[in-house]
């Protein structure tokens, strides 16, 4: 039976990695940056396709409208889709989290109004955390309140990198809902906030590192919702953020590991084609070192993910290993583009090549889902409290499974 599962994994896999490199990639350069209008007038037929196909919302679970793939065959697979920033929304597993966050914690008025058509990659979600005005790396933080006037619950704040505000139905807004003498990580609630509400503003669209990806800043200016819009039980908003951010990390790492893999491919194929002074790049010992060490960061990396994975598909939080991976697993992309764009020379700094997209991309993957440093922190304070006790030993873990 596993020998059957891995046949199935792989064949899938392949598939996944033919449509995004003969459907998706020719269109990135007119996806990149393109108003919402003409990037669905390209994107709705390579959906379609990807539903035709059977590639369509592999990760979804089945009783939801996916392909039920299961979570670790699924991580393999969102390797490939990591290639290209366009496959996730062309294949349907870019609303994967929203909708089981949907499907976990939503009244049945919201599952009905919004999963289904989210499943289907009919409506965009968003989700409304970070604010601009206090360090949302301590989450405890956030200013941003909901209060309840008889029924309904009313919203005061100013959110930004809402990812897709602009085209979404819906913002999954983080708010303090309880007393300040409530402990802070009992005080926040997550809730249903439609972007047709009247007081949700988007005050602008927010480039980053001069890209346009939709990230938006959102005044919510007593935005009035029904009470039942809460999604889960009230307080508990860190509970449910942290059961959507640990796959979601893995997620990432995952897909990293696929950007990581194409300019991998672009610089070794540059290296071999590229001549000067007299030989092949490939040929020289600076260029070979390059490849070496991206080799090995790869392949470590994605070790450590997989590792991870397999300790939260079998019921561990796997907090370790995810803070192990988001940090090692973003630097080691941007050390392999950044390889990449040496041995391409200047056509590397130019859109010729999706290097330079790429580039930037890899730099902001040490921010969002949270800074590099509290991940090390947090990272290195668990193993070190394991010596209050005994130790943190590697070899015990990794033969205990978790």
């Amino acid at each position: 039976m596993a020998q059957q599962q891995a046949t199935d994994w792989r064949e899938m896999r392949g598939r996944v990695l033919r449509f995004v490199e003969e459907r998706v990639y020719p269109l990135e350069g007119a996806l990149d940056d393109a108003p919402f209008e003409d990037y669905m007038r390209l994107m709705r037929p390579l959906m379609e396709e990807a539903k035709a196909a059977g590639l369509w919302a592999l990760g979804h679970p089945r009783e939801i409208g996916g392909q039920g793939m299961p979570f670790m065959d699924y991580v393999h697979v969102n390797e490939v889709i990591g290639r290209s920033e366009h496959a996730m929304v062309a294949l349907g597993t870019h609303s994967l989290q929203d909708s089981i966050m949907l499907h976990l914690y939503a009244p049945p008025e919201w599952r009905e109004r919004y999963l289904k058509p989210l499943v289907a990659g009919d409506v965009f979600p968003s989700v409304g955390i970070t604010e601009p005005d206090v360090a949302s790396s301590d989450p405890t933080q956030l200013r941003t309140t909901a209060r309840l006037e008889g029924d309904h619950w009313v919203i005061e704040g100013r959110k930004w990198f809402t990812t897709w505000a602009g085209r979404a139905a819906y913002t999954t807004v983080f708010a303090r809902t309880e007393p300040e003498d409530v402990p802070a990580h009992d005080a926040f609630s997550m809730i249903v906030v439609p972007t047709s509400s009247p007081g949700y503003r988007i005050l602008r669209e927010t480039p980053v590192l001069g890209m346009r990806g939709g990230h938006c800043e959102v005044l919510y200016d007593r935005v009035r919702v029904p009470r039942r819009n809460l999604l889960g039980e009230r307080g508990q908003g860190f509970r449910i953020a942290q059961k959507r951010l640990g796959p979601g990390r893995i997620f990432h790492c995952m897909r990293w590991l696929g950007q990581a893999q194409r300019a991998f491919d672009l610089m070794c194929a540059r290296a071999r084609e590229r001549v000067a002074f007299g030989s092949p790049l490939a040929d020289k010992q600076l260029v070979q070192k390059m490849v070496f060490d991206s080799a090995a960061e790869i392949q470590a990396c994605r070790l450590l993910t997989l590792d991870a994975a397999r300790r939260m598909d079998e019921g561990d939080e796997a907090r370790v290993e995810i803070g192990l991976i988001k940090v090692a697993g973003a630097r080691m992309l941007h050390e392999v583009i950044d390889r990449a764009i040496q041995v391409h020379g200047a056509l590397g700094l130019t859109p010729d090549t999706p290097l330079e997209r790429m580039y930037r991309h890899a730099r902001f993957a040490r921010i969002y889902d949270g800074p590099d440093e509290v991940h090390i922190q947090s990272v290195a304070r668990r193993i070190l409290g394991a010596y209050r006790q005994g130790s943190w030993d590697f070899g015990a873990r990794d033969r205990e499974g978790g």
